[in-house]
Order: structure tokens, then sequence, then C-alpha cells
């Protein structure tokens, strides 16, 4: 995940996830089930605002464990091939690959 942040694919945190949604750059949220409501009605409200799909999924230890990080409850997808094969896992189909 380390290169796919490097490489402007990915954005993590809630500061950093909701200024590149703000730039346009987010193809998709992730954000985890155990988020305070809080958190989750603000990127709700925001991802509709900007017509961005939002999946609420796992838990915080989960995400920040897929990234490499700690504390991580919210993850931005900016790379919209990879925000398309996430949703369709999460859907039910298989990834490409």
């Amino acid at each position: 995940m380390d290169y796919l942040q490097k490489h402007g694919k990915i954005a993590f945190g809630a500061d950093s996830v909701e200024n590149s949604i703000k730039k346009r750059m987010v193809k998709l949220v992730i954000i985890a089930e155990d988020s305070s409501e809080r958190t989750k009605d603000k990127f709700r409200k925001m991802c509709e605002q900007f017509h961005i799909p939002i999946i609420e999924i796992g838990d915080i230890e989960t995400l920040s464990k897929a990234i490499g990080k700690k504390n991580k409850a919210i993850l931005g997808i900016q790379d919209v091939n990879l925000s398309k094969e996430i949703e369709k896992i999460n859907n039910g189909g298989e990834a490409l690959g």
C-alpha cells in the first residue's frame, strides 16, 4: 500500500480524505464500520454531495493494517481502476488478475 500512497492512488485519515474529496480526486471512500457515527455521517453527506460511492466495511484495525498504518478509519481511493475493482469485489465479484 505504500506504493499506492506514494503514487497518489490512496489517501487515508479524515483530513487527507476530506481534502482529496474536495479536490475531486477521490473515486471511492472506504470507512470502517466502527468509526464514530459523526464521522460516518460527515463522509456520507460529503460523498453524496460529490457523487462518490462509499463502502462501510471492516473495522479500524483491519483498515489500518491493510495500509500499514495505525488508527485509520477512512480511506479515499483515488485511482479509478482500483476503485472499480474494490467495488466489484465488495459486490461479490472476483478481482482481475
